[in-house]
């Protein structure tokens, strides 16, 4: 499970002061949150095969352990200094924005943190597919879609997360020939793991099971009418 879900922040006025001397109005970032929209409107046709494990990605950003008042209170601290364990606060402290129900506080902190990253950073990647499941849970398929395909499809190789992790977010969109099309990506990476939605607690354990048993509506549609290769 990620850190920090369904936890309230009790330290929101303090975290809110700290965010508003260090990074400046809210307005300021929202350029860099304006192309998520755009850029999620249209997909690449899945590659033949996906078999990079790429787990330096999947990974939650975590530099203090829990959520609760103590923990948060230094994660702010964190935030005010700088490098990686800055940046690393920041994220943790976004992720637990969108599982408080602020989603705007939330994005205002994944902005900063990836505008000071470089392009080369080995946490750009990791923080995109989070927020990714942040904007996801919150509602915004569109946007996670957005931030799935820079961390996943805008790289040099082809991270098995990929096909799954879209399909879901096209179905939520209701994009449902696309979706069946990432799923079928999947199958035919691993067919003896993915034809059967049985296996998708095994497959993703660390997925919610909401959202496994939506990604079993996909694969229901897949099995019924499976696309054809290219």
């Amino acid at each position: 499970m990620r850190a920090g879900e369904g936890v309230a922040p009790p330290t929101e006025v303090e975290m809110k002061m700290s965010i508003a001397r260090r990074f400046g109005a809210v307005a300021l970032l929202l350029p860099l949150l304006l192309p998520l929209a755009l850029n999620a409107q249209s997909l690449p046709k899945p590659e033949e095969f996906y078999f990079d494990g790429d787990g330096s990605t999947t990974r939650p950003l975590v530099l203090l352990e829990g959520s609760d008042a103590a923990t948060q209170e230094r994660l702010v601290r964190a935030m005010k200094g700088h490098g990686h364990n800055a940046d690393l606060a920041t994220a943790q402290l976004a992720h637990i924005a969108y599982a408080s129900g602020r989603p705007d506080t939330g994005n205002a902190l994944y902005a900063r943190v990836l505008a000071d990253l470089g392009s080369n950073s080995r946490m750009r990647q990791p923080l995109q597919w989070n927020h990714g499941w942040d904007l996801y849970h919150a509602g915004d398929a569109a946007g996670a879609l957005a931030r799935w395909k820079e961390a996943g499809i805008d790289t040099y190789n082809n991270p098995s997360w990929v096909p799954p992790t879209l399909a879901l977010g096209l179905w939520a969109l209701d994009r449902r020939e696309e979706a069946v099309q990432w799923y079928a990506a999947a199958v035919r990476t691993e067919p003896t793991r993915w034809r059967d939605p049985a296996n998708l607690p095994a497959l993703l354990p660390d997925w919610r099971e909401e959202d496994r048993a939506k990604l079993a509506e996909v694969a229901a549609a897949w099995a019924e009418a499976p696309p054809g290769w290219p």
